[in-house]
Formats: structure tokens, sequence, C-alpha cells
């Protein structure tokens, strides 16, 4: 099989590339925005040791998208590239629409024209987080901020391909970008004592095993929408502790409600839901392996980390 990933610079666009290496799937192609000097250096020197090619691509250019698209002629295409900056989207409405809805429209419609499938990461996002227990696959999307409604029209447009995989992930932390998990790393070695959110509760998702996923997804026709992240819930405040306890930082998380937590830093936020408990029911049934728990995930990891 061919594999076309966009966003390669971010956190899973990378593990992807390490994950299909790993199973010796050597034919891919990875785009993003801009030149290749200007990828970071894990992404540099993933593709010097394993030759992947790479192909500078604005998901927002039709064309462009068009004539790399139908001259790689993948099999499958992982997209990954995306408007992820949560906040700063809704000062930024129209560039985020470009990106998360135009961007995907043309590279389904490109998918279309030469039969490759497409994989598609979502987001818990595209719900309120109002709802008591668990948000199955089909629940009635209600974003409330520019990023979920966009990542939800950008669902749309990937229906359209027959051959699709909608992944809904959420707390994604990864190797090769910035994430909660560093940052929380980072702020240790300044504070005895942090504030964090505990009214927000969901689920961590680890690029690696995400990756491992989405490529044992590729290779059946168990196509439609799944929830996907690592097993078990906490809130942004217990997901802290566990950083700190689990690295032998004597940091303490002081827990707050979200209102506090705007009011204490003066910030102003896109809309967060407050439950982002997504059910997995979906991925059992089709008969795919759970991913790990959040702890477990971290813990190597911060492993990871240590080795980079």
């Amino acid at each position: 099989m061919k594999y076309f990933i966009t966003g390669y610079k971010g956190q899973l666009g990378y593990d992807l590339v390490r994950e299909l290496a790993k199973r010796s799937e050597l034919d891919i192609v990875v785009s993003d925005r801009g030149e290749l000097e200007e990828l970071n250096k894990n992404s540099l020197e993933l593709k010097e040791s394993i030759n992947i090619e790479y192909i500078p691509l604005d998901i927002t250019n039709k064309e462009q998208v068009n004539k790399v698209i139908e001259t790689v002629k993948p099999d499958v295409i992982f997209h990954c590239a995306a408007w992820t900056a949560v906040d700063k989207a809704e000062d930024m409405e129209e560039d985020v629409q470009r990106v998360n809805v135009e961007g995907t429209k043309n590279i389904v419609d490109a998918s279309l024209k030469v039969g490759a499938k497409m994989v598609y990461m979502s987001t818990d996002y595209i719900f309120d987080g109002k709802k008591e227990g668990y948000y199955q696959e089909d629940d009635k999307a209600c974003p409330m901020s520019v990023y979920g409604r966009t990542k939800y029209e950008g669902e749309e447009e990937v229906r359209r391909n027959p051959k699709h995989f909608i992944t809904r992930i959420s707390w994604v932390f990864g190797i090769n970008g910035g994430n909660f998990v560093k940052t929380m790393l980072k702020l240790s070695d300044t504070h005895d004592q942090l504030t964090v959110v505990s009214d927000q509760v969901g689920s961590p998702t680890y690029t690696v095993d995400l990756a491992r996923l989405l490529v044992d997804m590729v290779h059946t026709e168990k196509y439609g929408t799944y929830h996907v992240n690592n097993e078990g819930y906490c809130s942004w405040a217990e997901f802290a502790q566990y950083i700190f306890e689990s690295n032998g930082k004597s940091t303490k998380v002081k827990p707050v409600s979200t209102e506090k937590y705007l009011k204490i830093t003066g910030t102003k936020q896109a809309y967060r839901p407050r439950n982002s408990k997504l059910s997995k029911e979906k991925l059992v049934d089709a008969g795919f392996e759970m991913l790990p728990t959040w702890q477990d995930a971290v813990n190597r990891y911060c492993k990871e980390l240590d080795n980079d």
C-alpha cells in the first residue's frame, strides 16, 4: 500500500510514519506547509533515516492538492493537517474555516479521484459536554467553538468518501510537538504549586498508541466514525498530578473550576466541553484492539522524553 500523510510536522503525523516504518511499510509520502528545512529536528531525522518523500503542500490550494495527490496516487490518506490552536481560532474564523473545512474538502475531492481510503482526525470538541454519561458516535454534534464547528464540518466532508475512517480524539500528546505533558514538566521545574482545571473530564491520547490503531484500521474495510483515545478518564488536574507523581516531581496541584481559573489568570478561552467521556463500544464491536490506559501511556511517553 502507498500512504500519503498531511500534517507531517505534527505529533500524530510523525508517529504514523514511525509506525508504518516499524511494519516495513515504506512507500510513504508526507506533506506539510513550508519547505523541508522548516520541519523540526525529529521530522528531519526520521525522514532521513527511512528515506520517505516530502512534498510541501498547502491544503487550502485546491489545484495544488489535486496535482500532488493525482501524482502520488496513494491507497491511503491520513489527513492530520488541521488548525488546532483552539483559542486563537475564535478570532480567526475565516482562516480556520479555510484550513479545517475547505482544506479537508480539497483532500476528500482528491481522494475520490484516486480511490484512496481517507482517515480523518476529529475531536471531542464537536460535543458541548453537557451530556451525563458517555458520548456515543451517533450522538448529535453540538460544537460550541470555532474549532469544534470546523472540525465537525470537516467530518461531514470526509463522509462523502465511502471509504472513510473518522476518529475522534482528545487531549493529544506525542514526542513531536508541544502538549500538556511537556508544559507541566517544564513548569514543575520552577513552580511549587500549579492551578489546574478540575471540572473538565476526558481521556488523554498518546500518538504512539493512536498511530498503531490507525494503521490497523486502514488494513480493514470497517469504515465509519470511531471514538479513539487511551483507556480511562481524568480531569486536567488529575492528569497534571499524575504527571508530577510519576516523574518524581514535588509540584502540587491546586484544582479549580474553569470559571475560577479564567478569573485567576485573567485569560479568555474558547469554550471547552466539561464532559468529554467518549464511549468506545463501537471500537470494541469492530474487533479493534483498545488503547492502553492513559497512565500507562504517560509512563511510556515520559521515558521517550528522557531518551529524546
